[in-house]
């Protein structure tokens, strides 16, 4: 009987996965994955293969991947120093040499993994199949080859999607001058998802999503089937379900959101305010927590919606 009734909890899963994959059938989803969540062993492949049944069910999902822990295994491997201003890595020649050698490696095995997995992928690489284009910062003095976008090329990504193939994206842009610039992955994953006006936008990193402030009082309001509107007196550190992008502004300005959070809630909101349907910051320590968030009723993470 236990047995019977594990089947049947197995097929409502399905059933309630059914509307969301008939409304984003055919759909551009791009997921984030970088920095700390890519050194989680433990949720590394179902996540992958969280893409991978994405695929299969007629979804388009895109990984932008960043590579920050091999990056700083190398730099000091090379006895080179692991330097930032502002949440932005300086890099200097060598420095971009050791980011650009890190991120192709990375992106070389997220494509292979997935092959192995049993998804057709493909890499694009600045040096290959370059779909971000950069300009120097504007602090370039101080940061060295670190970029910010001046337009991003979905053609080539387009292609692959057409050919039903999940499009595995390096962030290092191409510049003008043909130098290779350094780009913040949340950045370029919002720019891509503006770029191809994706149905989604799903940041993933270590941590649950955004977190609101002890004793603050809240209306969750969730656009999205079965996140029911709920207005309660939350405890320190409980999840927050869904923000426009009106509340996620205020929360940065009271600091509640706040350090390495701020970027990614920050690529949230462009990606938004240039035609992605809805945003997501999630956590990659969950199993599974790219089909739980889009799939499922309640989800697991932050929505930031327009």
């Amino acid at each position: 009987m236990a047995l019977m009734q594990e089947v049947i909890k197995k097929a409502d899963v399905l059933i309630e996965a059914l509307p969301y994959i008939r409304a984003f059938r055919g759909k551009a989803i791009v997921v984030k994955y970088g920095g700390s969540a890519m050194s989680l062993d433990e949720s590394h492949t179902g996540l992958l293969q969280d893409i991978v049944f994405m695929n299969y069910v007629g979804l388009r999902p895109i990984l932008v991947h960043g590579g920050g822990p091999s990056i700083n295994e190398r730099l000091k491997s090379a006895g080179l120093p692991v330097k930032f201003i502002d949440g932005m890595r300086v890099t200097d020649d060598a420095t971009m040499r050791i980011v650009d050698a890190a991120l192709t490696d990375v992106n070389t095995h997220l494509v292979q993994q997935l092959r192995d997995l049993g998804g057709s992928a493909a890499g694009l690489t600045a040096n290959h199949r370059a779909v971000v284009f950069a300009k120097p910062h504007a602090k370039a003095a101080r940061l060295g080859q670190v970029g910010e976008i001046d337009r991003e090329e979905t053609a080539a990504i387009t292609r692959l999607l057409e050919d039903d193939k999940i499009p595995v994206i390096s962030p290092i842009g191409m510049g003008a001058d043909k130098r290779l610039y350094n780009i913040n992955a949340d950045e370029a994953a919002g720019h891509i998802a503006a770029g191809l006006k994706a149905e989604k936008l799903v940041l993933l990193t270590d941590v649950q999503g955004i977190l609101r402030e002890s004793g603050e009082e809240s209306e969750a309001f969730c656009p999205s089937p079965g996140r029911a509107l709920s207005e309660r007196r939350e405890s320190k550190g409980s999840l927050i379900q869904s923000l426009s992008v009106q509340e996620a502004k205020q929360l940065i300005g009271r600091k509640v959101i706040q350090s390495g959070m701020i970027p990614k809630v920050l690529a949230c909101i462009a990606a938004l305010e240039h035609g992605v349907k809805k945003t997501h910051i999630i956590a990659a320590t969950m199993p599974h927590a790219l089909l739980l968030e889009i799939f499922t009723d309640r989800g697991v993470g932050t929505e930031i919606v327009r």
